[in-house]
């Protein structure tokens, strides 16, 4: 059962926006990508708030996500998030098994 995990940070400044700038320019976005298990790493930035940047991370299990934590990468985006001293909101949600309701289906454009 895949785990999506979205990931608002916040800060002063730009500071978010450069934060992501800095996870994919360093790199650290591609590395977390190719990691086994990832579905998913990608930054928006929403349009009613310059500084705020949401990320959506999605991995195809909880044990994909522990190894994540548990990898050095967790240290690099660690020292990023203090560089750029942010702030977190996290809603994490589980997908449902079972897919998209039919009763959905007809609202939904392919």
């Amino acid at each position: 059962m895949a785990v999506t995990v979205n990931i608002y940070y916040s800060g002063v400044n730009g500071n978010a926006r450069k934060f992501a700038e800095e996870m994919v320019s360093s790199g650290v976005v591609g590395d977390i990508r190719a990691e086994e298990g990832n579905i998913k790493y990608e930054y928006f930035f929403p349009m009613d708030d310059a500084e705020t940047v949401l990320l959506i991370d999605s991995w195809k299990d909880q044990h994909a996500i522990d190894v994540h934590h548990a990898s050095p990468m967790m240290e690099k985006i660690t020292r990023l998030r203090e560089k750029y001293d942010l702030h977190m909101k996290v809603e994490r949600y589980v997908s449902d098994e079972d897919g998209v309701p039919e009763s959905d289906k007809a609202f939904i454009k392919e």
